[in-house]
């Protein structure tokens, strides 16, 4: 179906927003009022500029309190409708969005909103114009699109329609189901936006908090699915209100909103691309850094040997169990990251070459790589923080395997303290791309998302969301702080898995690894919320161990202090527990922060 974004969902100046929604590849655009009264373009310039860029005028929006209000007022209303479709077939438009009546001057009158809702529908046919009639959830009388329709319906005017808009009716609760009973083509718009569940005012809910679809909690595709079923034929847009969106760049948020359309046409059945394939595990974790004395002695008190060398690049590979660190040199993390940085990470792939093209269907930037003749190929794709994905095959025969490019390192056989594979991995987002972040990974690479959490920092809360796939050997970890500040420190770490976090933390403290301490008074809470078998808890407290179970099992973690923006953390999982010590964030942060 074609696609198509309001004005009001980017940044920047209506020129902007334009270029924007055309490089993304968006067949139209909605524009929205505020652009255009801002605008210093005249309607014919603006007009011309969205022909240019191959772009439809879809909606002028929006016309308020119209309807359902005494005759004096609505005269006025007519003039003011008149000024407005003359304007519109300067810009081209030939759908107006006329929202619910929120005024109080509106009347619990259905017959009355929908005589006059004809009268304005007869003044919009003259000019070639069409009336899209849409339920606001706030809206004084008229809340619901079902209740919406009934007045339409009875109305019955060809230039009469409705606008079904995804967040006012699920916002509400309403049953998409309903929209079978409209015929398709009396559905004269459908605006898509997606929000995560709050509890809160529906209006301010509605204002600052959507989301393109897939990145919130409503069934957005199941409303599409119900929309085309009833025969609804144009275009699928967004019309997402979100303070970060309106300050962050208008290209990237273009390219969001196109990626989520993509993955919601696919969830309502409506397209095919490349299915998603999903990653079974970590192949590797790459840290840059201009210094190895920064990092290589933590790794070997974390019991990683330096095994192999790249074979044409200055990237050492350090092997624990199956965790596997590749170190690279050949960086310039002092212009814009801290060192040491993690820059990659490396997923197993049952088709990695699928996996590509899944990633590229979905507008996820496939990067350019600097290889020798010899070198295995590997497709990787940029994540909304920069971290690099690599899709590979480790060992596996009719693949190319990254690990023939490393030829045998001289080392020294290692003790090893008992890792046995990366757990998971904790990437902290810029402020302003989390909501995209959380799409990417679900989408591109076929994760699942978790619900989202707020963790307690010392200065502020911090916002997390997990996606893993269903096994659990693949699992990352997106944070967001609390303040709007793109600082180019954002920590990252990753987690180590072990079968004994106690041994493992003894052989990391007598190898030299410094730990982070943790306060006494943590202990003596959990003696309050746990039982522990007599010494376990003494254990805990001497080696700065953290715990949490749930009703499936139990976790152990520590960390180490942070070099740079990374840190490692060490854990053992036990029976079916399946989070990451939430409970213990605060105290961690609040430790980092001493």
């Amino acid at each position: 179906m074609r696609t198509s974004i309001a004005t009001v969902s980017l940044s920047g100046p209506l020129t902007e927003k334009l270029t924007a929604a055309a490089r993304a590849g968006f067949d139209g655009v909605e524009i929205f009022e505020n652009d255009l009264i801002g605008s210093p373009l005249t309607p014919e310039e603006i007009r011309e500029r969205t022909a240019d860029l191959g772009l439809t005028i879809d909606l002028y929006q929006p016309m308020r309190d119209i309807e359902a209000v005494p005759e004096d007022v609505f005269a006025r209303n007519l003039r003011r409708a008149e000024h407005k479709f003359r304007l519109m077939r300067r810009l081209g438009a030939d759908t107006v969005l006329v929202c619910s009546s929120v005024s109080p001057q509106t009347l619990d009158d259905d017959a009355l909103a929908a005589g006059q809702l004809r009268r304005l529908a007869d003044l919009a046919q003259e000019s070639g114009i069409r009336i899209a009639y849409e339920a606001l959830a706030w809206g004084r009388h008229v809340s619901t699109y079902d209740h919406a329709w009934r007045i339409v319906e009875a109305a019955d005017h060809p230039a009469l329609g409705v606008c079904l808009d995804s967040f006012h009716i699920l916002a509400r609760g309403s049953d998409p189901a309903g929209i079978a009973d409209i015929p398709g083509d009396r559905i004269f718009f459908l605006q898509l936006a997606d929000a995560p569940l709050m509890a809160l005012d529906v209006l301010q809910w509605s204002r600052h908090y959507r989301c393109f679809p897939g990145q919130g909690d409503l069934d957005v595709a199941g409303l599409v699915r119900a929309a085309v079923r009833a025969g609804y034929q144009g275009p699928l847009s967004l019309e997402v209100f979100n303070d970060v969106f309106r300050q962050a760049d208008a290209g990237r948020t273009a390219v969001d909103a196109q990626r989520s359309l993509a993955l919601l046409q696919e969830s309502a059945g409506l397209t095919a691309p490349p299915a998603p394939v999903v990653p079974t595990g970590f192949a590797f974790v790459e840290i840059a850094t201009a210094d190895t004395a920064r990092i290589t002695p933590l790794l070997t008190a974390l019991g990683f040997s330096r095994t192999a060398r790249h074979s044409g690049k200055p990237v050492d590979l350090w092997e624990q169990g199956e965790a596997r660190i590749l170190l690279n040199t050949d960086t310039d993390t002092g212009s814009h990251r801290p060192d040491p940085s993690l820059t990659a990470i490396g997923l197993e792939n049952p088709d990695p070459a699928a996996a590509s093209a899944r990633a590229e269907s979905l507008l996820a930037p496939v990067l350019p790589r600097r290889r020798a003749p010899r070198d295995a190929p590997l497709d990787a794709v940029a994540a909304p923080d920069g971290t690099e994905f690599f899709f590979c095959a480790t060992g596996r025969p009719g693949h190319p395997d990254w690990t023939g490019d490393f030829a045998p390192a001289p080392h020294t056989p290692p003790g090893g303290i008992g890792v046995t594979r990366i757990d998971h991995v904790a990437l902290t987002q810029p402020w302003h791309q989390f909501d995209e972040a959380a799409l990417f990974h679900r989408s591109v690479l076929g994760l699942l998302p978790h619900a989202s959490i707020d963790l307690a920092d010392p200065y502020g809360l911090l916002r997390s969301r997990a996606a893993s796939n269903p096994e659990g050997t693949v699992r990352i970890a997106l944070g967001v702080g609390a303040s709007p500040t793109d600082d180019p420190a954002r920590p990252q770490h990753v987690a180590l898995a072990t079968d004994d976090l106690v041994t493992a933390v003894r052989r990391a403290r007598a190898a030299g690894a410094r730990l982070l301490p943790v306060p006494a008074n943590y202990y003596d809470d959990l003696a309050a919320r746990h039982e522990f078998a007599p010494g376990e808890l003494e254990t805990y407290r001497e080696l700065g161990i953290l715990y949490d179970r749930d009703e499936k099992g139990e976790f152990r973690h520590c960390y180490t202090v942070t070099t740079g923006s990374l840190f490692f953390e060490l854990v053992e999982r036990t029976g079916g527990y399946d989070g990451y010590g939430a409970q213990n964030a605060p105290v961690r942060l609040a430790a980092q922060r001493t």
